[in-house]
């Protein structure tokens, strides 16, 4: 029966209420599109997606939907594979940012690898943001964590975000999920052991903040 271990997990309740969850998932590369794939088949399905890339052979390594799409638009090509999805093929941009209506959503999921979106999303809407850092580099996925932003360590790219929200008077209290494992190589390698971990955090992530607010 379909969704049957999702029931018998959370429970029929929280299955219903499942159904009437909005989120919105920015980047759908290496770390976002396991967030997708897992949410979706937990029973959440209104997603929209947001990536403006198509899919490269360098991709086959962490991404899911790339087999088979090389040359494809990432968003078109999961829209197929999760229907119920709303696609948007579009560049992230602090501009794209400051135009979108983001109020009906009940969590915006930041898979941004990008400095500068990333730090003006933070910025604009960190009471719903669940936010990740890169996954690239990395082997151990035991290492992945959910902390506060400010007590991150050993990763450059979250170094530089934590650096820019401090230059534009950010200090509030944020938590991203980021990996204390030290860097492998310089440039970006990647391990799906990995990037996938980071996305399946992010749903995990994403669950306990819902089951949390049904609560209330």
């Amino acid at each position: 029966m379909k969704y049957d271990r999702s029931k018998k997990l959370f429970g029929e309740d929280v299955f219903e209420k499942f159904k009437d969850v909005k989120l919105i998932l920015l980047g759908v590369g290496g770390v976002g599109s396991f967030a997708l794939d897992a949410l979706y088949n937990t029973g959440i399905t209104n997603i929209t997606i947001v990536d403006f890339d198509t899919y490269e052979e360098s991709n086959l390594n962490r991404q899911m939907g790339s087999q088979g799409n090389i040359g494809r638009i990432k968003v078109e090509a999961l829209k197929e594979k999760y229907p119920e999805v709303t696609a948007i093929h579009v560049k992230i941009t602090p501009e794209w940012i400051d135009n979108f209506d983001f109020s009906s959503y009940d969590y915006i999921l930041d898979a941004i690898d990008d400095v500068k979106p990333k730090v003006h999303l933070i910025k604009k809407h960190f009471t719903k943001i669940i936010s990740t850092s890169g996954g690239a580099k990395r082997i151990d996925p035991s290492k992945i964590e959910y902390i506060s932003i400010w007590d991150t360590y050993n990763d450059p790219f979250i170094k530089k975000i934590r650096t820019e929200l401090k230059s534009q008077g950010f200090k509030k209290k944020f938590k991203v999920i980021f990996s204390s494992e030290l860097p492998l190589c310089l440039e970006k390698g990647s391990f799906e052991g990995v990037t996938g971990s980071f996305g399946l955090m992010m749903a995990s992530v994403t669950i306990q903040k819902l089951i949390n607010k049904f609560r209330k």
